[in-house]
């Protein structure tokens, strides 16, 4: 996997995660919204116009699928699929 699509932290395991269609692997097991905007687009736009909408299934903990809100974070579990849009708002 390229380093471009890691998030590197020390911990025992890898979780293997599919991130807008690219497998992508993690070493933490849980992310925030941010984090997973940054694994989604290389160079993500941000500024008040700009809104991203996070969804997710197959994910770890109470809450298997759904949306995720800005200032989450994500339970992550090997199979974890998400998916980020962005748009823009002007």
């Amino acid at each position: 996997m390229s380093k471009e699509n890691q998030i590197d932290r020390p911990e025992d395991k890898t979780f293997s995660i599919v991130v807008n269609g690219r497998p992508t692997d993690v070493e933490r097991d849980e992310l925030s919204f941010d984090e997973l905007v940054d694994l989604a687009f290389d160079d993500p736009a941000r500024g008040p116009q700009i809104v991203f909408t996070i969804t997710f299934r197959e994910a770890g903990g109470r809450i298997p699928e759904g949306e995720l809100d800005e200032g989450q974070r994500l339970k992550l579990r090997d199979g974890t699929i998400v998916n980020v849009t962005r748009t823009d708002q002007s």
